[in-house]
C-alpha cells in the first residue's frame, strides 16, 4: 500500500468527487493550502474543527551529533509546527470495527 498522498492524488480526488475541471480542483486545492498556510504565519495557531490543531512554536538552539563523524555542531534555533488531533479524530482513528 501506498503511504504518501500528493498534491495530484487530491486533485484528483476533488476531480472525480466534486466533477470540477482538473484545473478548477488545482486552483481550490491550493487555495485552500494557501489559505491555511498564511493563517498558521500570522495567526500562530490553526485550529480545524473535528480535525486538530496545528500550532507554531519555538525550539532552542541545541548541540546536535554526526553519528558517523561523531562530529558536534550547533543546531540552530527554529520554529516547528506542532499538530495534535482533535478528539472526535482520534476516536475515528480508533474505531474497533474497521471498516
Amino acid at each position: 500500500m501506498r503511504i504518501n498522498l500528493t498534491k495530484k492524488d487530491l486533485v484528483n480526488q476533488i476531480y472525480m468527487q466534486l466533477g470540477f475541471s482538473k484545473q478548477v480542483s488545482e486552483n481550490l486545492l491550493n487555495d485552500f493550502l494557501l489559505t491555511i498556510i498564511s493563517n498558521i504565519k500570522n495567526e500562530k495557531k490553526l485550529k480545524l474543527s473535528k480535525f486538530g490543531t496545528f500550532t507554531v512554536r519555538q525550539k532552542k538552539s541545541r548541540i546536535g551529533r554526526n553519528p558517523k563523524t561523531r562530529e558536534t555542531k550547533v543546531i540552530s534555533s527554529r520554529k516547528v509546527i506542532q499538530f495534535k488531533p482533535s478528539k472526535e479524530f482520534k476516536e475515528y482513528i480508533n474505531l474497533k470495527n474497521e471498516q
